[in-house]
């Protein structure tokens, strides 16, 4: 499925939560650490968004096992659906092999996996005829913002689609919490980004579902975050 440039959804998403609540093909073989001395740079660093330099992975040793093991398993994260601008989210993409992923990796790394919750956004928009003709110009704003997500902390997963023949696209991230999307939407690439939503979009629209993997990864949901 085709790569367009990005869409800003990282910067509205996180901007429209801070105000409202104020390449890998293959998942890693690495011995994931807690500590971050013992994870060499190699193995350290993720690509978990379209975006491949430095500034754009993900340091596992941010994270606590349960964070980090997530971020390996949505590696593999893959749209089903050709209508994801408007299918309903839950069946977009490939949760169960996802979580078949994080069952085999705490099983690997002989952990105890306890129950955590993992907050989801799925940004859906439409832009206007005049955005397409300066698609690239919006992509930098993208790349500018999702780098200043990226260093803020807890930013798992950045997944966009391309604008179906109606300007209709999908956009998700996935965050260890709330708090910290909230503030991944504070910087001033952000505010860039954000300020210019009027301009490029006729419609967006924000839906935030929480993902619930349960102790031992028995079971797991997606749900409405309330």
């Amino acid at each position: 499925m085709a790569i367009s440039q990005g869409p800003v959804s990282v910067a509205v998403a996180d901007r429209v939560l801070a105000h409202t609540e104020k390449t890998s093909s293959t998942i890693s073989e690495i011995e994931i650490q807690t500590t971050p001395e013992e994870l060499p740079d190699k193995e350290r660093y993720i690509v978990v968004s379209p975006y491949t330099e430095q500034q754009h992975l993900l340091d596992l040793t941010t994270l606590d096992m349960e964070n980090q093991i997530l971020a390996l398993a949505l590696t593999q994260l893959t749209c089903l659906r050709e209508d994801y601008a408007t299918t309903p989210y839950r069946g977009t993409f490939n949760w169960d092999q996802i979580i078949e992923h994080v069952r085999a990796l705490t099983q690997k790394r002989n952990h105890t996996w306890k129950e955590t919750s993992f907050f989801v956004v799925a940004f859906r928009s439409q832009v206007f005829e005049s955005t397409v003709e300066n698609y690239a110009d919006l992509g930098e704003l993208d790349k500018a913002a999702h780098a200043e997500a990226t260093a803020s902390g807890g930013f798992l997963k950045y997944w966009f689609g391309t604008p179906n023949e109606e300007r209709r696209n999908l956009a998700t991230c996935i965050w260890r919490s709330p708090e910290d999307a909230k503030k991944g939407g504070t910087g001033p690439a952000h505010r860039k980004a954000a300020g210019a939503t009027r301009s490029l979009y006729s419609f967006w629209q924000i839906d935030r579902h929480r993902l619930t993997i349960r102790d031992n990864v028995e079971s797991w949901d997606l749900t409405e975050w309330k």
